[in-house]
């Protein structure tokens, strides 16, 4: 069996798994390491992304305005450069962020879905700079940077590693 295949297979199998009520799931490797893997392309997506696309004109759902207006209502001070993880996991913020989730939930599949969120702005997706959030957390910071100007700010960062990473391959 050929990687691609292998890969394709596994995709396959990390899909049906991943589409199971949660109930049904325990501390299974398998499956954490599935969501893992879905969290790890989701940010070498997102970076593509970012490198390649003006932030300020990408768009990450159908109801980025409606994200942003609500995200800057409810966290007017948000930071978003660099996220103090107390800003995310603080029982008081965790608190703000479930309101805000559940007020959301319906602009977007997969609300819940764990993925990784970059803590600075100007840093790419490794072990010191990201930290595990919802789906729906992660669109309103990464909406707010690009409405706000901050994934412009570092574009040419995001180039420059992708072309490192490139040649070190």
């Amino acid at each position: 069996m050929s990687g691609e295949e292998f890969s394709s297979l596994a995709a396959a199998d990390i899909a049906g798994q991943l589409s199971r009520p949660a109930e049904e799931y325990v501390n299974d490797p398998e499956t954490e390491l599935a969501w893992a893997m879905k969290a790890y392309e989701h940010a070498r997506v997102h970076m593509n992304l970012l490198s390649a696309v003006d932030p300020n004109a990408l768009r990450l759902s159908r109801h980025d305005n409606e994200i942003y207006e609500k995200f800057r209502a409810d966290f007017p001070d948000f930071p978003l450069r660099f996220i103090p993880e107390e800003a995310l996991k603080s029982p008081e913020n965790k608190e703000k962020w479930r309101n805000f989730i559940e007020a959301q939930k319906d602009k977007c599949d997969d609300f819940n879905f764990g993925t990784l969120l970059r803590l600075d702005a100007k840093g790419s997706y490794d072990s010191d700079n990201t930290i595990l959030v919802t789906k729906m957390q992660f669109l309103a910071v990464e909406i707010a940077r690009n409405r706000e100007g901050i994934n412009a700010e570092y574009k040419h960062l995001f180039s420059n590693k992708q072309s490192e990473e490139s040649e070190e391959s």
